[in-house]
Formats: structure tokens, C-alpha cells, sequence
């Protein structure tokens, strides 16, 4: 059955508004500061997602006036048009003419022709030329009010049948407003409900508890009577507002074929998982990350049908893209059978944007690798189609996803075989799981996304790596860093004798967090933070307390950040150069933490280290290489640190030379099979110390 494309025009147009006075508002920020990049980058963003919305629904005269309009800011973004009155004049005319060409789609109709004039204004600023401005655009004649219809017959009957009614999403949303003032509203009578319990226990010590301890239980049974109403309340809300994702998932299929004919390309698209619901205002913002995706999936992940063909592909691409709820989040990947990211040409990207030197690309793990091309204007494009190379996309896709829906995005490729990004969401963000916990005297929240582990250690089970702390946790070196040192607050008091530590995950990486106490853990309302602090990246949002106290609600992602520019600070004062006769190592392990940890050891002793993220990885880049020793993990995906050493054993290069294992596995049987299999070390992570790693490898090395 054809899609009727028309069902999303309604929503094209609130989106391209939205661009449109965001377009707007960023000319008039320019005329104060004409070199606020950000600026630029922001409106860029705009006019190229109202060009690649509108060349999805067919509408081609706005698609070809955005065109000309996104030529010009790329052009100012690029640093080959320098900002002057007369090009924004220009800009602002070519922002009409959107306006009114969109004007026009609301209405029903079909958008303008493009202005000539104007598209032979803005070509002309793009080779230096200044050829006459564009007239101001006509005035819209007013049409005349629709006559009001008759009332259709058996109105009633249809009313008593009707299974649904139309909301206004302004009365939605102050209702789910409401809802998050009822619940924190709940959070100060469970407060009360704690004090009254201490007031009953004072009490009892005097003799007076009989009449309290009424009260109390009264006040006990109130509260949570109040719960259930509550919990039925906010479930209830939320439902009203929840969409079927059919709503961004259903226009993907033509809208790839189309661009896969554009690009020359046979693509067909899968789409699965439509009947997935999601809070609409979370539905609002995937369209952007959405098409983005999938427009890099046509073309830099398919390739053309000769490449497919000799590669042993059929002739055709194929696109999944699918939802599926997890617990109380919703996942949506989309992935592709294409050729993967291409790793080498990221990295060489990266060196000639200055973003990395070519010793730390050629030393980058491919996680952090892949990381790259969610910088902003980051493309591997050698040339600047409709579709791709302009250098705006996945910077948009982090931004939405991650900052704005507190999402989490994940890329997994395989060269030859394909590139799958998994969008991991919560249902909604009017409500959700918050922990408490304090540091340095203040208190702080984690998003439950954010929160992989919580835990209670004896302070022996401290390791110190690489001259900072470490914990082994699930195989893998985790890093230790006090929160409050992190956010440079005073040491605070804390009663307890013992590490209490907030692990947090952010997709493959994880830190553990030193805190004094947690407080609390419950489903909270985050209240954005005001318009003149939202800049502030560290801060996500606000709770309250059942004190009536505001909590700063921390953002994950940028905590591992400063962690990851402390430790290379103090890494790199202390490690010496390592020059081109360095001894070369191989490390092997699934944990970035761990590789990262262990290479930071070995090259603060002078050894060149490569690193590999499974036990088939460290195959390929061992036979590759030449590498005077190998230490491995064993428990990997795709093979385990025994069967790598087993096979580096078959290898001539490989069969003398030092293979030391380093796991959490501490059972003797364990030990016995790294004999077995050829290693000459086998090292506990629990009893990891950093001297004896690198005394045993010279040992080994003589």
C-alpha cells in the first residue's frame, strides 16, 4: 500500500517553523558577535534539516530554496564569507521566502516556485559576485474564511461511539505539568512522615508515645494511600500522550529507496517494531537523528552494486530499522549490511582537522575512534553532494539524543559487514529514576540510565594503577575518582569505614565514583535549569527534595570527560617519550577501562603499546604486527584470551615469545589451562599490582 506521505506534513511544518525562528534568532545573535561559531554551526544545522525534511515529503521548491540558504552558511561556517550587512539581509530574505513557501504547505497548498532573483542573489555571493538584491517577496493575499458547515447528522450517535477525542497538546502538557507538582509535592509528605517518626521515637523515650504513635500511623497509612493514587495518576498521564513510533519509522522506506536512487544505489529498508510507543514529546525530537542516520546509511554505508558484487554481497543494500522496548526504555537501532565505518579514513580525517596527532590516532582504540565522527562538522566525504559531506548530522544526532532525551547511543561495525547505531531511550521524561548521593558537603543526582553499579568495598580491594586508584569490577579495572575532587569541593566527612562508590556507564566506559552517602532513590520530576544556565554542560537539570531543596542533577557523559582530561594530564607529566626503538605490546581486552589502564602502566615504563578490543582483534593485529610480547584477558567476545594464546602458539613468529595473562579468574584450574595453552604469566586482577606487571615482563623480555 503507498504511503500517503501528506499525514506528515502537519508536523513538517511545526518543525520547520521551529528552525525557522531558531534561524532567526541566530542572525540577530550574529550581528553582535559576527565570529560566534557556535552560532553559525546552530543555524546551519536548521537550514539543512528543513532541506532534507522537505526533500523527503516531495516538496521541492522548499527544498531548493534551503539549498541556496545552506550553501551561503556553509560557506560562512567554512571561514570563505566573512559576515557583512548586505549577506545578512540576504539571509533574512532567503528566511522569508521559507517562511512563506512553508506558509503555504500549512495552508493546504503547494509551496511558491523558488524566487529567481533571490537564488541568483545567493549564487552569486558564493563566487564573489554581488549581483542585484532580491525584491522583497509579495504580500500573501488573505483568503476568505471557509463558510461554516452544517452540523453533520448523527452527530451524537458518533460521539457515543467514538473510542478516541483530540487533546490540545497545550492541556496535555500542563497536565503532566501538574502530575510532576503532585509528585513533588508527595516528596515533602514522605519527608514529614520521617520526621514524625523521629518525633515518636523521642517520645517514647519520655513516656508520651500512646497519642503519637496514633498519628503516626494515621499519617502512615495517608501517605501511602496517597502513593497508589499517585502511581495511577502519572501512569495514566503518560499513556495520554504516548504515540506509536509508525509516526517517524513508516515515511523511512520510500525516503531511503529515493535517496538510494539519487545516489545511484538499489536500497530497500526493513522497518520493524512500528507498534512501539513513546512519549510524544520525545517523538518531536527523533526526526532530525532519524534522518540523519539513515541518510548516512545510504551513502556512506551501502555501496554501489559493482563493490557489493565483488565483495560476494547481493546487488541491493539493506537498511533495519526497529524498535524494541527494554524494561522501561525503548531502543531503536538502525543498522545497515554495508562496507562499516571506514576506521582508517576517521582516523586521517581526524589528524587533518587537528582534532588528534598522528601518534594518538594511530594509538586511538577503534571505540574512541568511532567517537570521532560525532564531532561537529566531522565528515570522511571527499565531496559535498545533497546528501552528505557538509559535515552536519552526527553532531546533531549526539546532541538531541544524549543531551536533550537523556538517551545513550551506541555503534557497533564490522568492516565488510555493516554499521548498527542503537538510540536508547526512556519511555518519557516527565518523570525519572533518580539517585541522590553527596560529596564534598553538597548533594548530587545521577539519571538511572547513567547508574551501572552501586557498591560497598573494604578500602583494601583500592588498587593503585598508573599512579591513580582502580577497582576491579566484573573483569575489568574500573577507575576511582572522588566526586567532590572532581568537582574541586572540599573533602567532606563521611562515618562509614568502608568505599562507597556510584559506578557509572557510559556505553562502553565506566568510572566509579567516590561519594560520603547516598540520600535517596526514586522517580523524580527533572525541572530544566533556567534559559541563562543552560549552557552549562556538567548540569542536566534540577530535583527537589523532600526539604524543598534543589539538587543538581549531574550529566554522566561529561563526568567521564573530565575524569579522561585529569588522568591525561597527570599521565603525561609522568610518562617518558616513547621514541621508535620502544618495545612493542600487544594488549588484549574487551574492557576499554582495562586496555587503557594497562597501557597507560606499560608506557609510563617506555613500551609502545597497541591495543586490541577482543581475542579475534588481537589475532589480526599480532599477525599484522610484530610485537615482542602479548598480554590478554579471557574472558572476550568472539574468542577467548585461551584460544588467542593457543593460536599465537601456532604461529612461528609467536612461539617463544612472552604471552602473560591478566584476569579475574583466581581458580587453579584456571591457571592450569594458561599453561596448557602456552602463557607464560598469569596474573589476578585482584591482586594487580603495577610494579610486578612490568617486572614480570622484563623478566619474561630478559
Amino acid at each position: 500500500m503507498a504511503l500517503d506521505i501528506k499525514r506528515f506534513t502537519a508536523r513538517f511544518v511545526d518543525e520547520a517553523r521551529d528552525h525557522l525562528r531558531k534561524v532567526d534568532e541566530g542572525l540577530a545573535l550574529l550581528d553582535g558577535n559576527p565570529q560566534d561559531g557556535e552560532t553559525v554551526n546552530a543555524i546551519f544545522r536548521s537550514a539543512h534539516t528543513i532541506k532534507g525534511s522537505s526533500r523527503m515529503l516531495k516538496l521541492v521548491q522548499i527544498t531548493e530554496t534551503a539549498h541556496k540558504v545552506e550553501d551561503v552558511l556553509g560557506a560562512l561556517r567554512e571561514g570563505t564569507l566573512t559576515w557583512t550587512p548586505d549577506l545578512r539581509r540576504l539571509l533574512q530574505r532567503g528566511i522569508d521566502a521559507l517562511a512563506a513557501q512553508v506558509d503555504a504547505v500549512a495552508e493546504g497548498g503547494q509551496p511558491d516556485e523558488p524566487d529567481q532573483d533571490l537564488c541568483a542573489a545567493l549564487a552569486a555571493v558564493m563566487t564573489g559576485e554581488t549581483g542585484p538584491a532580491p525584491p522583497p517577496a509579495p504580500a500573501l493575499p488573505m483568503e476568505a474564511a471557509p463558510e461554516t458547515a452544517e452540523p453533520p447528522a448523527e452527530l451524537e450517535a458518533r460521539l457515543k461511539t467514538a473510542d478516541t477525542v483530540r487533546v490540545q497538546l497545550t492541556k496535555l502538557d500542563e497536565l503532566i505539568r501538574l502530575m510532576g507538582e503532585v509528585v513533588s509535592s508527595h516528596a515533602r509528605l514522605r519527608q514529614r512522615l520521617v520526621d514524625i517518626r523521629q518525633i515518636e521515637r523521642d517520645a517514647a523515650s519520655q513516656g508520651e508515645a500512646s497519642a503519637i504513635t496514633g498519628f503516626a500511623r494515621d499519617l502512615r497509612e495517608d501517605v501511602f494511600f496517597q502513593e497508589l493514587l499517585m502511581d495511577e495518576l502519572h501512569a495514566k498521564a503518560l499513556v495520554m500522550r504516548m504515540l506509536p513510533l509508525s509516526i517517524v519509522l513508516e515515511p523511512a522506506a520510500r525516503l531511503i529507496r529515493d535517496l538510494g536512487r539519487s545516489l545511484g544505489k538499489d536500497v530497500e529498508c526493513v522497518v520493524g517494531g512500528t507498534e512501539i510507543e513513546l512519549d510524544r514529546q520525545l517523538i518531536d525530537r527523533l526526526n532530525d537523528p532519524i534522518v540523519h542516520l539513515l541518510r548516512n546509511s545510504v551513502d556512506h554505508g551501502i555501496e554501489d552494486a559493482a563493490t557489493r558484487k565483488a565483495a560476494g554481497k547481493s546487488p541491493f543494500g539493506t537498511i533495519r530499522l526497529g524498535a524494541r522496548q527494554d524494561g522501561g526504555w525503548v531502543v531503536i537501532e538502525v543498522s545497515d549490511d554495508g562496507g562499516g565505518l571506514p576506521l582508517p579514513a576517521i582516523r586521517d580525517k581526524a589528524v587533518r582537522k587537528g582534532l588528534v596527532t598522528t601518534e594518538q590516532a594511530a594509538a586511538m582504540p577503534d571505540s574512541e575512534a568511532i567517537d570521532l565522527i560525532f564531532s561537529p562538522g566531522f565528515s570522511t566525504s571527499s565531496i559535498i553532494t545533497e546528501v552528505s559531506g557538509r559535515g552536519v548530522g552526527m553532531d546533531v544526532v549526539k546532541r538531541t539524543i544524549v543531551d536533550d532525551l537523556q538517551g545513550v547511543i551506541g555503534v557497533e561495525t564490522v568492516p565488510g559487514k555493516g554499521t548498527t547505531f542503537a538510540l536508547r531511550l526512556p519511555l518519557s521524561l516527565a518523570v525519572m529514576r533518580v539517585l541522590v548521593a553527596s560529596a564534598g558537603g553538597q548533594s548530587f543526582g545521577f539519571t538511572a540510565q547513567y547508574v551501572a553499579q552501586l557498591l560497598e568495598l573494604p578500602p583494601e580491594r583500592l588498587l593503585n594503577v598508573a599512579e591513580r586508584d582502580a577497582v576491579v569490577i566484573d573483569n575489568e579495572f574500573v577507575p576511582v575518582v572522588s566526586l567532590g575532587a572532581l568537582l574541586g569541593l572540599p573533602a567532606g566527612r563521611s562515618d562509614k569505614n568502608t568505599l562507597l562508590l556510584v559506578v557509572v556507564r557510559v556505553r562502553n566506559e565506566k568510572l566509579a565514583l567516590r561519594v560520603d552517602d547516598l540520600l535517596d532513590e526514586r522517580d523524580m520530576v527533572i525541572k530544566p535549569l533556567p534559559e541563562h544556565l543552560r549552557h552549562l554542560p556538567l548540569v542536566a537539570g534540577m530535583v527537589m527534595t523532600g526539604r524543598n531543596t534543589l539538587v543538581s542533577v549531574l550529566h554522566a557523559p561529561v563526568l567521564l570527560d573530565m575524569a579522561r582530561r585529569g588522568r591525561t594530564g597527570a599521565v603525561m607529566e609522568s610518562e617518558p617519550a616513547v621514541d621508535g626503538g620502544a618495545i612493542r605490546v600487544l594488549v588484549v581486552d574487551d574492557s576499554l577501562n582495562t586496555r587503557e589502564i594497562e597501557k597507560d602502566v606499560l608506557e609510563a615504563h617506555g613500551y609502545a603499546v597497541t591495543l586490541a578490543e577482543d581475542g579475534l582483534d588481537g589475532l589480526q593485529k599480532a599477525r599484522a604486527g610484530d610485537f615482542a610480547a602479548v598480554l590478554t584477558d579471557v574472558e572476550m567476545p568472539n574468542m577467548d584470551g585461551f584460544s588467542l594464546t593457543a593460536a599465537l602458539r601456532q604461529e612461528e613468529r609467536y612461539r617463544d615469545r612472552p604471552i602473560i595473562i591478566v584476569t579475574s579468574r583466581e581458580k587453579e584450574e584456571d591457571k592450569r589451562r594458561g599453561i596448557q595453552v602456552g602463557a607464560d604469566a598469569y596474573i589476578v586482577k585482584g591482586d594487580f599490582d603495577q610494579s610486578s606487571l612490568v617486572d614480570t615482563l622484563r623478566s619474561l623480555l630478559g
